[in-house]
């Protein structure tokens, strides 16, 4: 599994907020396995994952104006968004997987739901008793891909050259190698790559949805 722009987006939330979103250092869940699989793209415990997962995933969605291909969809998402989590900020996971991802995914589709407005759907939902754990580190893969979202949208917006030297700048090891690949000076990509992560910043803080993350 591959993440887009990791060492970028790491290091740009770490500027834009000042803090890690720590949990403290509860103990490691025996599910933590499944976390290690995803980074060393363990195709045979993925698979397991799918066989214990998908099926209630997949049942939740169809029962809330999804159909079983958007399921599957919201399900290879919430891989990559902790993947990436995984892979950026070191995620340890606390609580059963199952019900960790169950929640991860559930909250991507109502997300969804919410972008499509639409108003007059019923989420139907079982009560149910959930673990606090499992509430918290869902809470933070949530965050997380929110983060990462309005990142990536505030990115696409910007000027073809911007996004060009914000992505090689953190995908080769010097600017003396982005100045090479872009065929221009060292002086200029420097110069350039600091209006742009400025630009980028204030972008990112203009957005409304900045201030609802910022604290959380």
């Amino acid at each position: 599994m591959k993440g887009s722009l990791l060492p970028l987006l790491d290091k740009f939330f770490l500027h834009l907020w000042l803090k890690l979103d720590f949990m403290g250092l509860p103990k490691t869940h025996q599910d933590q396995k499944f976390i290690v699989a995803l980074l060393k793209n363990d195709h045979k415990m993925i698979a397991m994952i799918y066989e214990r997962c998908a099926p209630k995933v997949i049942g939740y969605i169809k029962k809330n104006s999804g159909s079983e291909s958007q399921a599957r969809d919201i399900i290879q998402e919430s891989l990559i968004t902790i993947y990436d989590q995984a892979k950026t900020k070191n995620l340890q996971l606390s609580c059963p997987f199952d019900a960790y991802f169950f929640l991860v995914c559930k909250r991507k589709w109502f997300n969804q739901l919410k972008k499509k407005r639409l108003d007059g759907v019923t989420i139907q939902d079982e009560i149910t008793s959930i673990d606090a754990e499992v509430q918290a580190q869902a809470q933070e893969t949530s965050l997380y891909d929110d983060r990462t979202s309005l990142f990536n949208e505030t990115l696409s917006t910007m000027g073809d050259r911007c996004k060009e030297i914000i992505k090689l700048s953190f995908s080769l090891k010097s600017m003396e190698e982005v100045a090479q690949k872009l065929g221009v000076t060292y002086g200029y990509v420097r110069k350039k790559k600091s209006l742009c992560i400025g630009k980028l910043t204030k972008l990112v803080q203009n957005n409304p949805q900045y201030e609802q993350l910022k604290y959380l």
